[in-house]
């Protein structure tokens, strides 16, 4: 995500101004990020919506869990978000960034890190802030008009000399946007450099790359395809080097000229994540011979900000859309998720009230954390179940029709009946515990319009 150009020339008086700021319990309105995910794209008018190809193969109609079946661990990483110096989260607001459980705060988010060093002072408040929503802090270094020993420096301070600890670092911030002639040659050769020197300092750190702006399964159109070369050349360079290979995804707008989606749009977009993770997986295999964890480090239906609008990032629509999105990239075992960001347009949350996009981060928080068999024969409702720490099963039900469904949830392989807990997220509840139901092996189940139903089922 790219940001304006005033940011970077504001960045010491705005760490001034913070400080007042925070202790007077108030802070600036965040900036929002210029466009850029798809300023190069020349498609005109609207785009198909996209073929819906179920990848859980369905065997029962209606919606069908096999607890018996196990496929695969949720990863805590995939609940994370983006902060930087020019989204302040004020003192009003951070008890609702506490409650949210968010596990990772990628940081400076966008490219304020590629064009500002980072100081000391911003990164000590930014390392306590993320250890009191209890996330683990993901550190961007520097690499347009940067050099290796500086970004060498910053994992020495804050790991060697502060004793951080941080895990989590990435080099640059989407280099195929750098500009001026900078080509995969000098980004892949750079690349190495800085980790090189990164690693120097410390070898336990876990390195996150290529960071390219947008990423497409089975490209077809020139940009797309360029996208596709910057990734595959990353690969080829310093696969072996890069411990998690990463990407940016906002699916509109699909023009520069184009505005927010329409409905059926948005609806449609979350099932793209049913091809786009096995197809980068796919090229990870491909031009590195091994399987390296897939990290999605910005995402949000739009690259450009947006509000006000039934489809906008601060509506009801697109907070369902996201929380089928994060179900979809759950079940194809991504490693970690990044929204972006935490405050803003873009944003969880504004200076005084959370955004309905906040609500899927409280509903996950009660869901599983090993995933069991489930399908969904509708397009526009998705099902995801995970057995508990607890001992419990989640089951989690988005629809994403503007009606209102009736539909059976068929229950294998857990001999349970009786009554389940209930937290509904649609236009009337915000995430919020709802009447127990029965169930049984089976249940007819009642969805509202646009809607997310969780249902926690006790051990047998």
């Amino acid at each position: 995500m790219r940001l304006p150009a005033p940011a970077a020339r504001l960045h010491p008086l705005l760490a001034l101004l913070c400080a007042a700021l925070l202790l007077a319990a108030c802070a600036p309105a965040a900036q929002a990020p210029a466009a850029s995910a798809e300023a190069e794209a020349t498609e005109a008018g609207p785009q198909p919506l996209p073929t819906w190809t179920p990848t859980v193969p369905v065997t029962q109609p209606g919606l069908f869990v096999d607890a018996s079946q196990a496929v695969g661990s949720v990863s805590p990483l995939v609940y994370g978000t983006n902060y930087g110096p020019w989204l302040f989260v004020p003192l009003q607001m951070q008890p609702a960034a506490e409650a949210a459980n968010l596990s990772v705060v990628r940081y400076p988010g966008g490219n304020w890190g590629d064009r500002n060093d980072m100081d000391e002072w911003n990164l000590d408040q930014y390392i306590a802030l993320t250890r009191q929503f209890g996330a683990e802090p993901y550190i961007h270094v520097r690499l347009l008009n940067g050099t290796a020993e500086r970004a060498a420096d910053v994992v020495r301070m804050l790991n060697i000399e502060k004793g951080y600890n941080v895990r989590f670092w990435s080099i640059g911030n989407e280099p195929n946007l750098f500009g001026d002639g900078y080509e995969t040659e000098q980004f892949v050769r750079e690349w190495r450099e800085w980790a090189e020197a990164m690693r120097a300092v410390d070898p336990s750190i876990i390195l996150i790359g290529p960071e390219i702006n947008q990423f497409y399964a089975n490209p077809t159109q020139p940009h797309q395809q360029e996208l596709e070369r910057w990734m595959i050349e990353f690969l080829k360079a310093n696969g072996d080097m890069v411990d998690v290979v990463s990407f940016h995804r906002y699916p509109f707008p699909t023009s520069q000229l184009a505005g927010p989606p329409s409905a059926d749009e948005l609806r449609h977009a979350s099932a793209e994540w049913d091809a786009l993770i096995p197809y980068a997986r796919d090229l990870v295999r491909e031009y590195t011979g091994r399987d390296i964890p897939i990290a999605v480090t910005e995402a949000n239906s739009s690259w450009a900000a947006s509000s006000g609008g039934d489809t906008t990032m601060d509506s009801h629509l697109n907070a369902i859309w996201w929380g089928d999105a994060l179900g979809r990239m759950i079940r194809n075992g991504v490693y970690m998720v990044n929204q972006f960001a935490i405050m803003g347009q873009f944003g969880l949350m504004g200076n005084y009230e959370v955004k309905p996009i906040y609500n899927v981060y409280l509903m996950y928080k009660e869901f599983g954390q090993e995933l069991v068999y489930a399908s969904s024969d509708d397009e526009l409702v998705s099902i995801f179940a995970a057995e508990r720490e607890d001992g419990a099963l989640a089951v989690m039900v988005n629809n994403l029709a503007a009606e209102a469904k009736s539909i059976p949830l068929t229950l294998s392989g857990w001999e349970y009946s009786g009554e389940a807990q209930v937290l509904l997220f649609d236009k009337e509840h915000a995430a919020t515990a709802q009447p127990a139901i029965q169930i049984g092996a089976e249940t007819q189940l009642e969805l509202s319009p646009e809607s997310m139903l969780l249902l926690i089922i006790p051990a047998p």
